[in-house]
């Protein structure tokens, strides 16, 4: 792509967005895991109608583009991410709480922090949410597009409905339509989450304090089990039915194992740390291993629940090449009748 090209798809998405617009902005400091190469355009829409204008451009000029949430569970790519990758605000789109009796509606945008909606379940004394969402880093439209959670409840728990943006506009789904599973949503084809609406229940004062009881518990657990001071890529692989890929990797002897500056924790062995100069090459060559040893060991093939973006170099090992997530590129939308 020749320079004034550049310039120009700059100035145009400037004019789209009406945000924030980098070309070449390295994305390794945006990942939880901390590595990748940059994006050829980061991109910040300013509200929703400016992320529906920039996806239409993207369209009309057959540019690729990739959401980027809070960067948790994304392993970039050491050569970056072609196209566009849109990162979402925390003040990206308003929040709202509507009263309900002894329920409460809350709409917050996608970009916000996972934690906002803990604090607002806290401020309206409602339960459900924190003790299980407590210490799971990410934004909303993560936590939705992954249905995040743990054995003590998930997303799905409270979701009602979501607003997606597409080249055509933005429109609201029910919670039914996104088929939400284990770790799993299904939004439609190139769209991009926007909103998010929960319902949430007003508890008791003895509900309330056995919930932060149990979320208290809960992250000293993890702060025991886990290396949540250290750079890492969050959970790698989807628990297996009636199992742990944590137990999996360590009985297969890998706790601790290094691929120049990537390491498999030894305290909790699905989750893989930087230890400060480590490259996505490194994070790749550790997935495959573990993914390799398991299967070998057990017959059971992990599925990873990193999302694994942009280009990889050397390119990704066959057997993981089937989760990149490449960019979308989508025709643009068909421009309305006009009546005779």
């Amino acid at each position: 792509m020749s320079a004034a090209v550049a310039e120009s798809l700059l100035d145009e998405l400037r004019r789209a967005s009406r945000g924030e617009v980098t070309a070449g902005l390295p994305l390794a400091p945006r990942t939880s895991v901390r590595v990748g190469g940059p994006a050829r355009f980061f991109v910040k829409p300013r509200d929703p109608e400016g992320l529906v204008a920039v996806l239409r451009f993207c369209a009309e000029a057959e540019v690729p583009w990739h959401p980027l949430g809070g960067g948790a569970n994304t392993v970039v790519g050491d050569k970056g991410v072609e196209g566009v990758v849109l990162r979402l605000g925390s003040d990206f789109a308003s929040e709202r709480v509507e009263e309900l009796g002894d329920q409460v509606m809350v709409t917050l945008g996608a970009g916000a922090p996972g934690a906002r909606l803990l604090a607002l379940a806290k401020e309206q004394r409602c339960v459900g949410v924190t003790s299980w969402g407590a210490g799971i880093p990410g934004t909303v439209g993560g936590w939705t597009a992954m249905n995040a959670g743990t054995p003590l409840g998930s997303m799905s728990d409270h979701l009602e409905a979501v607003e997606i943006a597409t080249p055509s506009g933005l429109t609201w789904l029910s919670a039914g339509e996104l088929h939400l599973g284990y770790r799993h949503c299904e939004l439609p084809r190139g769209a991009i989450l926007t909103r998010a609406r929960c319902r949430i229940r007003r508890g008791t004062d003895v509900e309330r304090g056995h919930e932060e009881r149990a979320a208290k518990a809960d992250l000293e657990k993890r702060r025991i089990t886990q290396p949540l001071t250290q750079p890492n890529s969050g959970s790698v692989f989807v628990n297996p039915p009636n199992n742990f890929a944590g137990r999996l990797i360590e009985e297969a002897g890998l706790k601790g194992t290094r691929r120049g500056g990537a390491q498999i924790s030894t305290r909790h062995g699905n989750f893989i740390v930087n230890s400060g100069d480590a490259t996505a090459q490194d994070v790749v060559e550790l997935i495959a291993l573990a993914r390799r040893a398991v299967e070998n060991a057990t017959g059971i093939v992990l599925q990873p629940e990193v999302r694994l973006v942009g280009t990889f170099s050397p390119p990704l090992p066959p057997e993981l090449e089937q989760h990149h997530q490449l960019p979308v590129l989508l025709p643009a939308p068909e421009a309305p009748a006009v009546a005779p």
